[in-house]
């Protein structure tokens, strides 16, 4: 029961900050760039003025996809902030060059991030299975067997915490290089770079209740398996 309560109320929060990133992102679609350019010619100037060459713009399917991929070195775009000339678009397009620039600066977190992406997109599914497998064996009352197992599900868990954490200086660290680079260039009014500021700053909330929400979780199993132990 504590354990569904614990998710419940993470999910809870999760969901109010999702919403209020969506409503920020919605009322800042309104506000229009004077400068006329769209997210694609934001983001394709913003890698120009960092000397990087060798990354494309694309546009992909669905809404808030949009990432930057280290592997082909693309910045994917969704439609909206592919093709829309508003604050939001700019927000978004800036942040995701931001992380093209760390990838061409070697910036350390992100070097940190994605050595872990192997490890935790094997591990990540089976680690809540393997700690509850473990503690129906017998992990709790000290059990062998069931405790090594729990405590191997719980050494995946914190891949996928550790990871979240991670994830926190590079978000931030690429929304502060897309402010600063907005801001610097001259590339928005007062109204539309507060618009942008604002955004960004909801959008690196998410991730921090994700971290949370993955704390939380890795602390409570660690509980279960060793709270019942002499």
């Amino acid at each position: 029961m504590g354990y569904w309560i614990l998710i419940g109320g993470i999910a809870l929060v999760s969901w109010l900050v999702s919403n209020q990133l969506k409503q920020k992102f919605k009322k800042y679609s309104q506000v229009h760039l004077r400068n006329g350019m769209s997210g694609k010619e934001i983001a394709e100037k913003m890698l120009a003025d960092n000397g990087i060459t060798d990354v494309e713009v694309i546009s992909v399917k669905g809404q808030l996809t949009d990432h930057y991929n280290p592997a082909n070195k693309t910045v994917n775009l969704s439609e909206s902030v592919y093709a829309q000339r508003n604050a939001a678009a700019a927000a978004v397009a800036a942040h995701e060059c931001g992380h093209a620039v760390q990838h061409a600066q070697a910036y350390s977190a992100l070097k940190m991030r994605s050595a872990l992406v192997p490890v935790v997109s094997v591990t990540s599914g089976m680690s809540q299975w393997l700690v509850i497998g473990g503690l129906i064996l017998g992990a709790a009352a000290g059990a062998g067997f069931g405790y090594y197992i729990a405590i191997a599900g719980l050494v995946f868990m914190g891949f996928a915490t550790l990871f979240s954490f991670i994830t926190l200086p590079v978000e931030y660290d690429a929304s502060n290089r897309a402010l600063a680079w907005l801001k610097g260039k001259n590339m928005l009014t007062p109204e539309e770079y507060k618009g942008s500021e604002d955004a960004l700053k909801w959008a690196a909330r998410t991730y921090l209740v994700a971290a949370i929400g993955a704390l939380a979780s890795l602390l409570y199993w660690a509980m279960q398996v060793f709270g019942g132990r002499d």
